[in-house]
Parts: C-alpha cells; structure tokens; sequence
C-alpha cells in the first residue's frame, strides 16, 4: 500500500511540475506583449493553467478491471 500511495504521489507532483513548466515556457515563449490576453499575460496564471491542466492528464480514466474466479 505504501508503495502504491508513493507512486501515485510522484505521478500526481510530476504531472504537476511538467505541466508548469510547459505554461510558464507558453508564457514566455509565445505571450501576450500587449496584456489582453487573459492567460498568456501573466506568468503566474498561464503557470497555474499549465500545473491544473497537468493534474487533469494525470488523472486515470480507466477503472481497473476485475478478475473473475473461473
């Protein structure tokens, strides 16, 4: 269990790391100069846009499956 609870926990903290590094990188690679755009504008909302969609792609969709006794 312990195990499993630390895998996750480093999945979940990677995905977050990756996914700031990639806006903060959209924000200074490709931002807004002039300040009307929303996300690309700020460095720290386009870092926390890239850390929240980096927790939606960690997340597992798929449900496990079950076995059965046969």
């Amino acid at each position: 269990m312990k195990e499993l609870f630390s895998n996750k926990v480093f999945k979940i903290g990677s995905y977050l790391v990756l996914g700031g590094a990639a806006g903060f990188a959209f924000y200074y690679f490709i931002g807004c100069n002039s300040g009307s755009c929303a996300i690309t504008s700020n460095p720290y909302i386009s870092t926390t846009y890239g850390m929240i969609m980096g927790l939606l792609l960690s997340i597992n969709g798929k449900k496990g499956k079950k076995k059965e006794n046969v």
